[in-house]
């Protein structure tokens, strides 16, 4: 069981860490697309997206359930944001409306994005309940 929660550990901070160099290269194609975002989507994506999972993943080494619990709603949220606003709302922030020589780069980072954020929930998720089960 030691060693299964160990491998999840492993995988979740991998995953975080995957997560936070396609944020940056996501960040790099709203530049080259001019995708301007308002002041709360941008502090929502340095809290919550960003800064969120690497907290959480720092927590994991003091306390666990809190640093997984914290991964699980941060990727969560990130997730829904993105979904949102890259795939099912019409704006700028749209894959479809986007800059037609950034859009490869744009949206490769989008699904990118819901790929590691959903990989991330799921495994921080299963680490929560694996710690629950030695309680």
């Amino acid at each position: 069981m030691r060693a299964r929660r160990r491998s999840t550990v492993t995988w979740v901070a991998a995953i975080v860490i995957a997560h936070l160099i396609v944020s940056v290269v996501h960040g790099i194609a709203h530049v080259r697309a001019q995708v301007l975002m308002s002041v709360p989507a941008n502090i929502f994506v340095s809290g919550v997206i960003v800064a969120g999972p690497l907290l959480g993943l720092l927590l994991l080494r003091r306390t666990r359930p809190v640093g997984s619990a914290l991964i699980a709603a941060t990727l969560t949220a990130s997730c829904i944001f993105g979904l949102v606003n890259h795939f099912m709302l019409a704006s700028p922030d749209h894959v479809a409306h986007v800059a037609e020589e950034a859009r490869p780069l744009f949206a490769a980072t989008a699904g990118l994005l819901a790929l590691t954020e959903t990989a991330g929930a799921i495994l921080s998720v299963r680490l929560m309940r694996q710690g629950m089960q030695l309680s």
